[in-house]
Parts: structure tokens; sequence; C-alpha cells
């Protein structure tokens, strides 16, 4: 699969989100930086729909991103409403993977796909730790 063929059907946990008139730049568009606020705002509400009370340092079993692959497919004006589904396609002993969407709303068009890679993470302690069985249970591998 790859990430610029996302459909809605691939996708486990959504969020609903409108643009806000501060992310269009000067070329009249949603600029390629608001997308990446949008997914992380969604990436966090994936954490409480998976049972954790976000994200943040004062968690024994928090998360840090340690890489990124965005693919852009379309442009965004604004005002927009927008759909961010995530998903957990791999679990290693202390990383994790997630794909992400934005779909355009209502007609559900991707605008933007991309692959996280995730640490599992203590911050009291400033050590990568296991992954959680929240989110180890919740692990959907892509098919072959």
């Amino acid at each position: 699969m790859f990430l610029n063929q996302l459909k809605p059907k691939d996708f486990d946990f959504w969020t609903s989100l409108s643009t806000r008139w501060n992310d269009m730049d000067a070329l009249g568009h949603v600029n390629h930086t608001a997308f990446l606020s949008y997914m992380e705002t969604a990436r966090v509400e994936t954490y409480m729909q998976l049972g954790f009370e976000g994200i943040n340092k004062r968690m024994d079993k928090s998360t840090i991103l340690a890489n990124i692959e965005v693919t852009y497919l379309a442009q965004l004006s604004h005002p927009s409403s927008l759909k961010i589904g995530h998903r957990i396609i791999r679990i290693g002993t202390k990383s994790y993977d997630l794909i992400s969407g934005i779909f355009l709303q209502p007609d559900n068009n991707l605008l933007c796909s991309a692959y996280f890679k995730m640490v599992s993470f203590n911050y009291e302690i400033n050590k990568t730790i296991l992954v959680p069985d929240k989110i180890r249970d919740n692990c959907r591998p892509l098919a072959k």
C-alpha cells in the first residue's frame, strides 16, 4: 500500500478538525506546515482514544517522534472541514509505526498522508521503554 492510495477504510482512529484563518500562506492556500499540526493534534486524540491521558512528559508511558515521511497530494483552501485518520501498522520492542491521512470533507478526498516512526519514551528517566500494551493491542499491519 502506498501513502498516496490510502482510503478511509485503512484507518482505525478518527479526529475531525476545521482549518483556521492563520493556516493560510501568502499564496492563499493552507501552508504545508499546518498539515503537520493537524496530524499532531489527531495523533494526541488517538492516544486518548487508546486510553492514555494524552501525551505529556509527566506520564511514565509516553511517546516521542523519531521520523516522519509526508506525502502532499492536493492544495487546501480555507475554510475547510477535515477528517484525520490514524492506524498503528507495526510494533517493535520500543518503537511502532503509524500511518495518517487527511481527508477533505464531505467527499473524503485524500489531501495528505504520512508515515510516523514513534518511540515509546519515559521523560522522567529520559529513556526509551517497551511499547505499552494499549498500543500493541491495537496494531493492524498493512496487507502485503
